[in-house]
């Protein structure tokens, strides 16, 4: 039989929105996907704090093309402007990774007010919700399309105190992914998530609501390979699920934490 040559998980010719795209993983994956030659929508969030610019640079030197938005996942409207930006620009809409997300810390669980727990939920749940509700008649039309998303190994698999909400907002995503796995494969679209452990990202080193930088230093002589996890290797990751290669991979977590989470408490 002759081997066929292809490049490993290639995306050239597919289009991709990412949510939080401005930072961290969802800038990792940004970067990650221009190479691998993707079109990209890029989303970001302005009152993060983070500049989209620097990524559209590099997705663009890359040789990839980009367009930016500026969305808040809490509101359908944006959501839906730029997953139609994505569809008119580039003719097609294959790839989500929502990514967006926010952790907040709790000190005393029953303190949580409602509308504590309700903006952890809206951001982490229901804007993962609404990116995949968007994207979905387009890659039905299609018969094609990867629906990706940020859930954690806190929640899952591990608690995490002091963020009670932040923990189920990631286990429900399991459960939306895995429903909507089944629902969706007979039309030709899988749907996935990548759980990372402790990542080196602006979210993890906020010494107020995450680890902080002490906090995350300390955590990589808990790690098997010695150390704490990039975002580029969160990226990767999401490159391999978004590739046809990946096209019998559906309904997975793919825990991405060097074995952490293997090794138990320290």
């Amino acid at each position: 039989m002759a081997l066929r040559k292809t490049g490993a998980f290639s995306l050239a010719g597919r289009t991709a929105v990412i949510t939080g795209a401005a930072s961290g993983i969802g800038a990792a994956t940004a970067r990650t996907f221009a190479s691998a030659g993707a079109n990209l929508a890029l989303a970001w969030y302005p009152a993060d704090g983070h500049d989209i610019q620097p990524v559209l640079r590099d997705v663009e030197s890359a040789g990839a093309k980009a367009v930016t938005q500026e969305v808040d996942v809490r509101s359908p409207d944006d959501i839906d402007r730029v997953v139609t930006r994505a569809a008119d620009t580039f003719k097609s809409v294959d790839i989500v990774v929502a990514n967006a997300g926010i952790a907040r810390i709790e000190p005393r669980p029953e303190e949580v007010t409602d509308a504590e727990w309700g903006l952890i939920m809206d951001v982490n749940l229901n804007g993962v919700w609404r990116c995949f509700r968007a994207a979905i008649p387009h890659m039905r039309a299609q018969r094609y399309g990867r629906l990706l998303t940020t859930t954690s190994v806190s929640g899952p698999i591990q608690a995490w105190v002091q963020h009670t909400s932040y923990a189920a907002s990631k286990a429900a995503i399991v459960g939306l992914v895995n429903s909507l796995a089944v629902e969706l494969g007979p039309a030709g679209i899988t749907v996935n998530a990548v759980a990372p452990g402790v990542v080196e990202s602006p979210q993890s080193l906020d010494p107020i609501n995450s680890l902080g930088p002490a906090g995350v230093a300390a955590q990589a002589g808990l790690v098997p390979v010695g150390r704490v996890g990039t975002p580029d290797d969160v990226a990767h990751a999401f490159q391999y699920l978004a590739s046809e290669e990946a096209g019998y991979v559906n309904g997975i977590v793919l825990i991405v934490d060097g074995g952490r989470w293997l090794a138990g408490s320290d």
